[in-house]
């Protein structure tokens, strides 16, 4: 959420905002609510004053006067009766119309309507390629070893859905262990999060309004599915004001996450690229109210995914992701892709995002500076790591001519010192 005093100040940079960010917003209703709701607020607290200077005389008069100035006080709070309840309906929708209001992004985000027009920033290491076999995707690796059922997935869940088992587990969970002992080395709190999370967890984080038909919904209770960890532990200190000296804070979130993956019908439907359920670890931070801390903080959970895939000997490239592919409440945006065989190119598998206070601001999540003013945080996150979409590389890359992969040596101690993952005899 944006100041409403930066939106009247910055209209025409927050209306290009939405245009290029491609959100539907209509900010002139928002200016002539914001304004309504002005001028109602302008008349209660003139009631108010009057009526407090009132209550104060009118134990100083006697008879007509007395009763001419308690009518008068009748009539204001009948008055202001009703300026309350016209502002209640001012306000939800000046709430309403704030909550789609964008993020301006930087100047650094390139202009795009699409991820088609995300622009390349560098590539580290060398794809993979094969001499001598022809090979193989990770479904066929995962059935053959015994890793992964799809099938079986699709009977009981239906579509995008899947079963890791035997050595597809011990991988995935190598791959957890590795990338939480990386961040706690970087001092990065390890969280284990609530995966159901009220309306206010999903809207504080920018998820709702907007993003409702991509979430799981436990109607009875009033609760969400997450989608991603981030959601939970940003709200974390809803509501709260923080002490500059606790900044910044630096969290990690491993949890199952779930995505309805509405209006990707016949997208991606082969394999472990786009699934209903997936595990993921999320680094999130809380910092200062400074664009300088704020990059610096980019930087540094950016580096931590780079180097957890360098880790792993996986090709990647990282992207400066476009507006129009960028988030409501994203300022900017970096993707990072790792080489995949099967699909002869690049696939997505970790985003880096900073929000500036746009997060905070819905959340009430505040510091008190150095100064002892009260600030809004600045918040941004990372996907360190995605389980089953990291597999997919993994699986592929290190695939063998004989159908077996060998498992990465620094994945190693976390499978009993095994070398090779083959078919069980």
């Amino acid at each position: 959420m944006l100041d409403i005093k930066y939106i009247r100040e910055n209209l025409e940079s927050v209306r290009n905002a939405a245009k290029i960010k491609r959100v539907n917003v209509d900010l002139d209703q928002l200016i002539a609510i914001d304004d309504q709701r002005r001028e109602k607020l302008q008349k209660v607290e003139a009631i108010r004053a009057d009526k407090n200077k009132s209550s104060s005389e009118i134990p100083k008069l006697q008879g007509a006067e007395k009763q001419a100035l308690l009518d008068k006080m009748k009539a204001y709070s009948e008055e202001e009766k009703q300026l309350d309840e016209d502002l209640k309906a001012i306000e939800t929708e000046f709430t309403q119309l704030m909550l789609r209001v964008p993020a301006v992004p930087s100047s650094e985000a390139p202009i795009g309507k699409d991820d088609t027009e995300n622009v390349e920033l560098y590539k580290v290491g060398t794809p993979k390629t094969f001499e001598g076999f022809i090979p193989k995707d990770h479904v066929t690796l995962g059935e053959e070893l015994g890793m992964i059922d799809v099938e079986r997935g699709v009977k009981i869940a239906g579509s995008r859905n899947y079963f890791l088992k035997g050595d597809g587990f011990l991988l995935e969970q190598a791959v957890m262990r590795l990338t939480i002992d990386h961040l706690v080395s970087k001092g990065f709190t390890p969280f284990s999060v609530p995966l159901l999370v009220n309306n206010d967890a999903m809207t504080g984080t920018g998820y709702f309004p907007g993003g409702e038909e991509q979430a799981y919904k436990v109607e009875k209770d009033e609760l969400n599915l997450i989608g991603t960890s981030e959601v939970s532990l940003t709200s974390y200190h809803r509501e709260e004001i923080l002490n500059e000296s606790e900044l910044p804070k630096l969290y990690a979130g491993l949890s199952p996450c779930f995505r309805r993956e509405a209006g990707t019908y016949g997208k991606d439907t082969r394999g472990l690229y786009r699934v209903h359920q997936f595990t993921k670890i999320e680094q999130v931070v809380v910092c200062k109210n400074s664009e300088e801390e704020s990059q610096k903080m980019f930087d540094l959970i950016l580096t931590n995914a780079k180097e957890i895939l360098e880790k792993l000997g996986l090709a990647y490239r990282v992207v400066a992701v476009c507006t129009g592919d960028m988030g409501q409440g994203q300022v900017y945006k970096n993707d990072i892709e790792t080489w995949m065989p099967s699909r002869n190119g690049y696939g997505e598998t970790h985003s880096c995002s900073m929000f500036y206070e746009f997060q905070a601001r819905r959340l009430n999540l505040r510091y008190k500076d150095a100064q002892g003013k009260t600030q809004f945080a600045y918040t941004l996150n990372n996907t360190c790591i995605a389980s089953p979409r990291v597999l997919i590389p993994l699986m592929e890359c290190y695939q063998n001519a004989d159908g077996s992969i060998t498992i990465p040596e620094v994945l190693r101690p976390y499978m009993n010192g095994r070398t090779k993952i083959e078919k069980h005899k």
